[in-house]
C-alpha cells in the first residue's frame, strides 16, 4: 500500500479489494474499495479505516509511512465492520489519538470492539475541529445508512469526507473519477438505490446542508474518488432522493370506543403530509363492493381493529376473509390498533395479511427493507394516542409512507 496524495497534506491511504465480495445478501461482482484518508497536519488525523478483514495490514502498510504513536485524531464517520473495522488493531499502535465520532457512534465503538479505556470527542452537528493546519467541520447525518452516521468537510480543502454517501462498488486503481476507464454513473446510481433510497428523506436532510457548504471533491468510504463534475453527482442524490407522488393509501377499521378512530386519524395525516391520497373507511359502516373498490385503488392499505376478549369487533374480519381471493400483489398491508389489556387483534390482522397475497409489513420488513431497528410494526396504541405516542407513531407512519412512495 502507499499513499496517495488527493490534495496538500491529504492521501488515500485505503485497500482495493478486487475479489468478489459478499456484501448486504448480495456479491460485488467488480470488488470494492475501502477508502482511508490521512490528513498530515500538525495533529495527524485519519478519517475512517478499512473492512475488519485488512485491519491488521492496514495497520502495517500505514506503520511504514507514518509514525503511529503521533496519530492525534482517528474520525470515524459510520461503525460498520467495513469502515470501522480497523479500528482496533490501529488503536493498538496508536496509543495517543483520540477517536472522533457521533455520541452513539461512541457507544457502538466501545460496545463492538472493547474501547471503552480510550478518549472520544463527541461530535455535534456543525462542530468544527482544528487539526492544525486545516479544520474539519463535520455534521450528523442520521440513517444514511444507519443512525450513528455523521459526515466530515475539511474546509481548506473543499472536499467532503461522506461516507457511505456518494459511493460507488467497484475495485479500481484509478482511484479519481475523471480517471475511469469507464462511465461509473450507472454504478454509482445502483449503490445509492441499495444503499441509500431506503432512507431517502434523511438524503434530503443531508442535501439541504451540503448546499451550504463548497465542495470541490468528494471522498467516499467506497470507489472512486469525485474531483469532475461534483455538482452533478450531488444533483442526482436530490433528483433520486424526491418524493414521487399520487399513491394512494387506504385504512380500513372497526372500533369500540373511537380511540382506533384516533389511531387511523393519525395515521392519515401522516401520510397526507407525505402527499400521499389516504380514503378512512370505517368497514362496520360501509358495504362490502364499496370496500373492495376502495381496497383496489389503494396502493398501501393499513388494517386496524379494538380488540375485546382478546379478538377483532365489527366486520373487519369478514372483510380480511373476503381479500382471501383478491390479487394484492401490488399492494402493501400494515396492521394497527388500539387495546386496553393484551391486544391480540392486532396479531389477528397481521396474521390474516401473511396468509394474503400482499406485501404484510412487520418489524423484520422494515429491518430488511432499511436497516431501521426502531420502527414497531404492527402498530399498537394503548388506549388513545398521547402526545408522546403520537410523536413515535408520526415517525413510523414516515417510514411506511417512504416505503410507498419509493
Amino acid at each position: 500500500m502507499k499513499k496517495y496524495e488527493i490534495a496538500p497534506n491529504s492521501y488515500w491511504v485505503g485497500y482495493v479489494d478486487d475479489r468478489k465480495v459478499p456484501f448486504h445478501r448480495l456479491i460485488l461482482e467488480k470488488g470494492t474499495t475501502y477508502n482511508s484518508y490521512f490528513l498530515d497536519t500538525e495533529k495527524p488525523t485519519l478519517i475512517d479505516t478499512v473492512d475488519i478483514e485488512f485491519g491488521r495490514i492496514f495497520v502495517e502498510n500505514l506503520d511504514r509511512i507514518m509514525d503511529l504513536s503521533q496519530l492525534a485524531y482517528v474520525v470515524i464517520n459510520h461503525v460498520e465492520p467495513d469502515h470501522a473495522g480497523g479500528l482496533p488493531a490501529l488503536m493498538n499502535k496508536a496509543k495517543n489519538a483520540k477517536i472522533v465520532t457521533t455520541a452513539l457512534g461512541a457507544e457502538e465503538l466501545k460496545n463492538m470492539f472493547k474501547l471503552h479505556h480510550r478518549e472520544y470527542i463527541i461530535v455535534h452537528d456543525g462542530m468544527k475541529l482544528d487539526i492544525g493546519g486545516k479544520t474539519l467541520q463535520f455534521f450528523e447525518t442520521p440513517y444514511l445508512h444507519t443512525e450513528e452516521t455523521m459526515v466530515t468537510y475539511c474546509i481548506e480543502d473543499k472536499i467532503l469526507y461522506p461516507c457511505d454517501q456518494f459511493s460507488t462498488h467497484i475495485a479500481n486503481y484509478d482511484l479519481f473519477n475523471d480517471l475511469a476507464k469507464e462511465d461509473i454513473m450507472e454504478d454509482f446510481n445502483v449503490y445509492y438505490q441499495l444503499i441509500m433510497h431506503p432512507h431517502r428523506p434523511y438524503v434530503q436532510d443531508m442535501i439541504q446542508k451540503m448546499r451550504q457548504l463548497e465542495i470541490q471533491m468528494i471522498a467516499p468510504s467506497h470507489g472512486y474518488i469525485l474531483r469532475e463534475n461534483v455538482e452533478n453527482y450531488i444533483d442526482a442524490y436530490d433528483e433520486m432522493s424526491q418524493e414521487k407522488g399520487n399513491k394512494k393509501a387506504a385504512i380500513l377499521f372497526s372500533t369500540m370506543t373511537g380511540n382506533t378512530t384516533k389511531v387511523a386519524k393519525v395515521i392519515a395525516e401522516t401520510l397526507e403530509e407525505k402527499s400521499i391520497e389516504v380514503r378512512i373507511v370505517n368497514v362496520d359502516k360501509c358495504d362490502m363492493e364499496s370496500i373492495l373498490e376502495v381496497v383496489m385503488e389503494s396502493d398501501m392499505i393499513f388494517f386496524g381493529s379494538s380488540t375485546r376478549y382478546g379478538d377483532l369487533v365489527g366486520h373487519l374480519e369478514n372483510v380480511l376473509k373476503e381479500l382471501k381471493n383478491v390479487d394484492l400483489s401490488s399492494k402493501i398491508g400494515v396492521a394497527f390498533g388500539s387495546y386496553g389489556w393484551s391486544g391480540e387483534a392486532i396479531e389477528v390482522i397481521h396474521d390474516y395479511l401473511k396468509e394474503l397475497n400482499i406485501k404484510a409489513v412487520d418489524s423484520s420488513y422494515i429491518i430488511k427493507a432499511t436497516g431501521m431497528n426502531h420502527i414497531q410494526v404492527p402498530i399498537r396504541i394503548k388506549f388513545k394516542p398521547s402526545e408522546a405516542e403520537e410523536i413515535i407513531l408520526n415517525k413510523v407512519v414516515q417510514t411506511l409512507g417512504d416505503l410507498l412512495v419509493g
